[in-house]
């Protein structure tokens, strides 16, 4: 399949990031990596390898980016306060940097992709996924979420503020007015949010988040795997092979 590596100094960070591209055409898909992911962690781990008939068809392009979950989600020791705007930059970096690029790379080479990308990620990273899609409906419109936690307590035990508010779905989808504009880009768009029921996954964030959707009257089609599906890779692939086409077909 076709790549390309870019490498720049993001203002939002102040520092310089990479990230890779795997594929040309089709639907643009920001990939997070899993907690404390790195970039290439799409290739290393064989993600890039199950996405492969997607992207070697053309039917999607994968921008796959660096977490900064070492400074913040991960940093249990450090100040909550400073951690989450650390998080916040990164936010930023995603949403004013990464995602122009996504559509300049994609004018580039004469498709569009207006209105939206689709965000994917696994465990941390389906956390990080649900939260831009929820948060910036206006970027994204597709997601795929898999084995997620939903809520910002798992990175910050409790602490609550302004911050933490907004990268905490199961807190701030509760309070959206009915009347907020965002339910009807919701409406339009199309999630799908899975987890298993076996070793190492944390089922409950998922049923929490479901009960949330249900009662906000938010479309998604959440989805619960057996007993046998652990929080690993070889279900992740399975479950890529198995919702993939269907968010394509109706992109």
């Amino acid at each position: 399949m076709e790549t390309h590596y870019e490498k720049w100094y993001s203002p939002a960070l102040g520092r310089e990031m990479e990230l890779k591209v795997y594929g040309r055409g089709g639907k643009p898909v920001l990939y997070i990596p899993c907690q404390n992911g790195r970039f290439f962690d799409f290739e290393n781990f064989g993600m890039a390898a199950a996405w492969a008939p997607f992207l070697e068809s053309g039917q999607a392009t994968v921008f796959s980016v660096d977490t900064l979950d070492i400074e913040t989600w991960s940093d249990k020791g450090g100040d909550p306060y400073w951690r989450i705007r650390r998080h916040e930059d990164w936010i930023r970096y995603l949403t004013e940097e990464v995602v122009p690029y996504i559509r300049a790379f994609c004018r580039g080479y004469g498709w569009a992709c207006d209105p939206g990308v689709m965000a994917f990620g696994c465990s941390l990273g389906a956390m990080h996924a649900a939260n831009l899609y929820f948060r910036f409906p206006e970027l994204f419109d597709e997601l795929l979420a898999l084995s997620g936690v939903y809520t910002a307590d798992y990175g910050f035990d409790g602490y609550m503020d302004d911050a933490v508010y907004l990268n905490s779905p199961v807190h701030y989808l509760p309070n959206l007015p009915f009347g907020h504009p965002f339910f009807s880009l919701y409406r339009k768009h199309r999630a799908v949010i899975c987890v298993g029921q076996g070793p190492w996954e944390l089922t409950d964030y998922t049923r929490d988040l479901h009960r949330v959707l249900v009662e906000k009257g938010i479309p998604a089609w959440v989805d619960y795997w057996g007993y046998d599906v652990s929080h690993d890779w070889p279900w992740w692939f399975k479950q890529v092979d198995y919702f993939v086409p269907e968010l394509l077909k109706q992109s």
